[in-house]
């Protein structure tokens, strides 16, 4: 062991003892990168994700990297922050990788096209939209994964309701307002656990506690989309779904037996098998779909007359890891049956990254916190303690661009004032819920954002006027609050029970 091996530890704790920065330095790397991610807005449009963003990002990690230097961390420990903000999302991006083959032989095994088949056929215009809040909350809070749902479910249902003509971001705030609904009341979902893992209280206590909050955000979710649904002009959609239908008839041999694919990574996901493993085996079950049920498209993927053993081998692996178009006589429908396989997923990989540094730069300089902990002094009331518990969610889904920070930091912040204050620790894991689980995939650079507009094929910024389960629940989370409705505190004499500080693993 050389003593640099021996030294360069100690100096890494070392300077994790700081000048603390003010609120004026904090704020110089935010303001930075909020200006400049408008200005790629309004000059690269819908391309912001290719390239401009990312590297916004990176230079606004580099401005608080200057700023944690000056405030007297070294060069390693600047480095370590980021290398531990990267590690943390590197299970979402495994799974977004993991996510693109699924995609991709799902579509050319026909589960995806029969999926838009039989839905076209089953849903009135009128109820798409409520039934796919429906369906994607349903398979969601039987799954505990909003990314399983959107990845499967989703994907159908933005095709069935483009072939209905309705815009593609309002069904993909459908898709989004049922998955995260279903995510955010599963037991088995991982950041339901993590809340309540957070301030202290057990799981069903928690899930209980969040009806109160999440039932009515729901329920005026499901109005508004029926509302919608009746009020939407369907003109001339009889005719396009007719074509669509006969388009994909044409070119899959359509038959119920495909929905086995996603029947069976439901019920493995289900069986608590992890995310990764389900989701590879419903991918590699795409793919031996695709030999039995479609082989003559397979040809043709391949480009290749040769054996096949070598046709199903060749067209299978460019589903997986490749772009894929299917032909029809719909233009419509080639734009639904084209997949970009994993290579699809590297631009949003490469924004996680960033956006990660970018976190990761911001903790070193210990701005994060700076930030969150200046605004507690302002919450003098339940609402307004509830209100910046939210806003702290939201703020570190915006800059740490994780949804796991944006619970686990609030949550070791605000847990001594909540006890402090007499309010349960079920008040605080729902309010963490209430912010960080449901605006994290409102934040285009988020990793949830970035992940679900790549899957969906919609942009954020499309989708977010119309999630509005999303947007809803911190509102009504807030006002009952503000209006001290049903907030539990604990009675005088009544023991208050300790901050837990146990993170289940992801």
């Amino acid at each position: 062991m050389t003593i640099f091996q021996l030294v360069l530890p100690n100096l890494i704790f070392m300077n994790k003892i700081k000048r603390e920065p003010t609120l004026f330095l904090a704020f110089i790397p935010i303001i930075f990168l909020i200006t400049f991610l408008v200005l790629n807005v309004k000059y690269f449009g819908d391309g912001t994700l290719d390239g401009s963003n990312q590297v916004v990002l990176l230079l606004a990690s580099a401005i608080a990297g200057i700023i944690a230097y000056r405030l007297g961390s070294n060069w390693e420990y600047i480095l370590d922050r980021i290398v531990n903000s990267i590690s943390s999302a590197m299970p979402s991006i495994l799974i977004l990788l993991l996510i693109g083959a699924l995609a991709g032989t799902w579509m050319i095994s026909g589960v995806v096209p029969a999926m838009i088949y039989y839905g076209l056929k089953l849903f009135h215009p009128s109820i798409f939209l409520f039934a796919t809040v429906v369906i994607t909350g349903i398979v969601s809070l039987a799954t505990g994964s909003s990314w399983s749902t959107v990845a499967t479910m989703g994907i159908a249902l933005i095709g069935i309701g483009q072939a209905l003509g309705i815009n593609e971001g309002v069904i993909a705030g459908a898709v989004i307002s049922g998955a995260y609904f279903g995510d955010k009341m599963s037991p088995l979902s991982d950041t339901t656990n993590l809340a309540p893992a957070m301030a202290g209280t057990d799981l069903f206590t928690h899930i209980r506690y969040m009806t109160i909050t999440t039932v009515p955000s729901i329920l005026l979710t499901l109005i508004i989309f029926l509302v919608i649904g009746f009020t939407y002009n369907f003109d001339g959609s009889a005719a396009d779904v007719s074509s669509v239908l006969t388009a994909i008839d044409t070119r899959f041999n359509i038959n119920l037996w495909l929905f086995l694919v996603p029947a069976g990574l439901i019920t493995i996901i289900i069986l608590k098998v992890p995310p990764l493993p389900a989701i590879l085996i419903g991918s590699l079950l795409g793919g031996a779909f695709a030999v039995i049920f479609q082989p003559h498209l397979l040809y043709e993927i391949a480009g290749s007359e040769s054996g096949f053993f070598k046709v199903a081998y060749v067209s299978v692996m460019k589903a997986i890891f490749g772009d894929v178009s299917i032909t029809t006589s719909n233009a419509m429908v080639n734009e639904l049956l084209s997949t970009s396989g994993m290579t699809g997923m590297l631009n949003t990989i490469w924004l996680i990254l960033s956006a990660m540094i970018f976190g990761g730069s911001m903790e070193s300089a210990g701005l994060l916190v700076k930030i969150s902990s200046s605004v507690i002094n302002y919450a003098k009331s339940t609402g307004s303690l509830v209100a910046t518990t939210i806003a702290t969610s939201i703020f570190f889904n915006i800059t740490a661009s994780d949804q796991y920070i944006a619970i686990v930091v609030p949550g070791r912040m605000y847990a001594d004032t909540y006890r402090k204050r007499g309010l349960k620790p079920e008040v605080l894991s729902r309010t963490l819920e209430d912010g960080g689980t449901l605006t994290s995939v409102l934040v285009p650079w988020n990793t949830c954002g970035a992940t679900q507009s790549r899957v969906l094929g919609v942009s954020t910024f499309s989708y977010l006027p119309f999630a509005f389960f999303n947007i809803i629940n911190p509102i009504v989370s807030i006002l009952m609050a503000s209006f001290n409705y049903k907030i539990r505190k604990f009675k005088e004499g009544e023991e208050i029970i300790p901050e837990n500080s146990t993170i289940p693993e992801k």
